[in-house]
């Protein structure tokens, strides 16, 4: 048996690319932030921030891309992928990302965004709407962005 979940609090790092792909599936991007406070060796308080690269499907990239925006709280839940590609010079690259199968407000609409939705703790939330596809499009050109 194995288990492959990540459950993130934090907040959207920039604004949702809401692509297509040519067959029509919906695919969201979007960094989100997640923040941890540990003492340094002097016992001064310190601020670790870490970026994760989130991808949503079908319905629940479309609900990002209508009520999702940047500095957004939310609670993300899915599975983590790694992905590897040749870069330009032949060199083998690695890129880790969350693929979201729940995503929930939390906390209120950050002030002067313009995205939909309801604001307060757990104010709207979506599910995948039936699951993601087992992997994401392998090639890059399968993903226009």
């Amino acid at each position: 048996m194995s288990v492959n979940k990540a459950i993130l609090i934090g907040n959207i790092g920039r604004d949702i690319e809401l692509r297509h792909t040519p067959s029509g599936l919906a695919v969201a991007k979007f960094s989100l932030a997640t923040s941890e406070n540990r003492k340094d060796k002097n016992g001064q308080r310190q601020e670790q921030t870490e970026w994760h690269n989130i991808v949503a499907f079908d319905k629940l990239a479309e609900f990002c891309g209508k009520y999702l925006g940047k500095g957004r709280s939310i609670y993300v839940e899915g599975s983590i992928r790694t992905r590897t590609y040749d870069d330009d010079k032949g060199n083998r690259r690695y890129f880790t990302e969350i693929i979201a199968q729940t995503i929930r407000f939390v906390g209120p609409k950050p002030q002067g965004t313009e995205t939909g939705g309801s604001g307060g703790s757990g104010g709207g939330s979506s599910s995948g709407g039936g699951e993601a596809p087992d992997y994401p499009p392998e090639s890059e050109d399968d993903i226009p962005f």
